[in-house]
């Protein structure tokens, strides 16, 4: 198994290319099923859970093709993927499959509208709280749809097809928001979607449904309106850059010290995080190619922040905020709102000599002069990255373990990193 050895102590100084964003490619690649035609995205990372979606996806018969960076390309343009479905073979999404990945279980919503049934294993993936599927099947189930759980299959069928409908979510979820935008395009009559996720994602998600003939407006809102097409058509489109890599890399270069240009960054997707990093003492400069970092001998502010649905701080940012913020001259509270369990950083963050107390969701991290390399453990997608962001900083040497995590969600992130002068290599046993 792949293990990443750090040695800390060396400023970041340089450019970083942003790739595209994984939480809107995944969605974006699962609407393939919605039509015949075949959808072309360009700007696609490359990574572990993009090929995983892969192989589900062709299990139900999607042919795709992927195509890397062409001669002239800039580095890290993010592969193109030709996705057709012309035919779907299989209507089923197996245990062994989707138990690796939560957001493969998004396929029953273009299933059940273009097959008009679909057979979803209960879903996998990080072990961040339960994170059920209930407002998933709410949805689906508000647009006509029957469905029933057997044998840890959610088993969903609608003979004559879905139907619009109101849909109004209890809570803001993303997932639900997906679904229920998916499934909407190809119900009879009008949707509105109450309560939804604002997310940047879920509108890439709405834009490209849109080029393939949808009738979505409001994305980006918290009222979504749907019109149901009969059936949709091939496009192409252009996946959104990955505003928590941009963030995770704005936070490694506050923590090291340094000047990064993050080439292709958007500031309007995640001014919350800029807003934050600059109380900290980071600076920030937004300009024609992206987002400016930089942190030249300023000590670090402690800080004061709940992660919230955006526009707010974002969970997927909380544990590199938290390795950041170990170096402050002071003692800052992060507050957890979206997922519980998702403080299992917390004792690993502590072996670099890391003080973090922990009161129910909020944690206080009193800020310490140094941090000491040390072996440490991935637990999960964001946590595994807060710990390269503590040994990047870290006196010594630092080997972090199941990195496997991190290939789910960086894209050649050690690449990236010691082209800016960090000391850091992949290791495989």
């Amino acid at each position: 198994m792949d293990r990443i050895r750090i040695t800390g102590g060396h400023k970041l100084n340089g450019t970083i290319p942003i790739s595209g964003a994984k939480n809107a490619a995944l969605p974006l690649m699962i609407a393939g099923l919605l039509t015949e035609e075949t959808l072309i995205l360009d700007n696609v990372p490359r990574l572990a859970d993009v090929a995983q979606l892969q192989r589900i996806l062709g299990n139900h018969g999607v042919d795709i093709t992927a195509q890397g960076k062409r001669v002239g390309d800039r580095a890290y343009q993010g592969q193109t993927l030709h996705i057709s479905a012309a035919d779907v073979i299989d209507t089923t999404a197996p245990y062994e499959l989707v138990s690796r990945m939560r957001a493969s279980f998004w396929v029953i919503a273009p299933l059940l509208a273009r097959m008009h049934e679909a057979r979803v294993s209960l879903p996998g993936g990080c072990a961040i709280g339960t994170r059920p599927v209930d407002l998933l099947i709410m949805a689906l189930e508000q647009l006509g749809a029957d469905i029933s759980i057997d044998a840890g299959y959610v088993v969903a069928k609608a003979p004559g097809g879905l139907k619009g409908n109101a849909i109004d979510f209890p809570k803001v979820t993303v997932s639900g928001t997906h679904v229920a935008l998916m499934a909407a395009t190809l119900a009879r009559g009008t949707t509105v979607i109450d309560n939804a996720a604002c997310e940047p994602e879920v509108a890439d998600v709405a834009a490209c449904l849109n080029k393939m003939g949808a009738r979505i407006s409001g994305a980006g809102t918290p009222r979504i309106v749907v019109e149901g097409v009969d059936q949709l058509h091939g496009a192409r489109h252009t996946v959104l850059p990955d505003r928590i890599e941009a963030g995770t890399y704005a936070m490694a270069v506050a923590m090291t010290g340094g000047d990064v240009q993050l080439l292709g960054a958007r500031s309007e997707l995640l001014q919350s995080a800029l807003d934050v990093l600059t109380q900290a003492g980071v600076e920030i400069a937004v300009n024609g190619d992206g987002i400016r970092v930089a942190r030249n001998g300023a000590g670090l502010r402690p800080v004061t922040v709940s992660t919230a649905p955006f526009p707010g701080f974002p969970t997927d940012l909380q544990a590199q905020l938290m390795a950041l913020m170990v170096n402050a001259e002071g003692s800052s509270r992060i507050t957890e709102t979206i997922f519980e369990n998702r403080f299992m950083h917390v004792q690993e963050l502590a072996r670099f000599g890391a003080r973090i107390s922990l009161d129910g969701e909020t944690a206080t991290i009193h800020g310490v002069d140094r941090l000491r390399g040390a072996p440490v453990m991935a637990t999960d997608l964001r946590a595994s990255v807060s710990l390269v962001i503590a040994g990047l900083a870290a006196e010594g040497e630092t080997m972090v373990n199941r990195v496997y995590h991190l290939d789910r969600g960086f894209e050649r992130l050690e690449e990236k990193l010691s082209a800016c002068g960090a000391s850091i290599q992949r290791i495989s046993d």
